[in-house]
């Protein structure tokens, strides 16, 4: 019981604190510093290395080490064609974003 409460304050406390937080940093934070672009930097590539890691180990693993797919080649180069050309689409949009 000690621990439902102890998350849900914490859940419901992250967003106001964030907001709070951004807001005390706006008054010094500086867009075009060199601290400030590397930050962000590291941040961005941090949270894509995570999602290409939910992608690839925690959602594909399992479609892919799947029966229907293991016992078909034709249906695996398709498959794997697929990821490609979607990994493919979403680095072409990320050029423009």
């Amino acid at each position: 019981m000690f621990k439902r409460i102890v998350m849900a304050f914490f859940f419901s406390v992250t967003t106001p604190f964030g907001i709070a937080l951004g807001i005390a940093l706006s008054k010094t934070y500086k867009e075009n510093s060199p601290t400030a672009l590397i930050t962000e930097g590291l941040l961005n590539a941090s949270s894509a290395g995570l999602l290409i890691y939910m992608a690839l180990v925690d959602l594909l693993t399992t479609d892919f080490m799947g029966q229907k797919l293991q016992g078909n080649i034709k249906l695996q180069i398709k498959c794997y064609l697929a990821v490609f050309l979607g990994a493919g689409g979403m680095s072409l949009m990320a050029k423009w974003a």
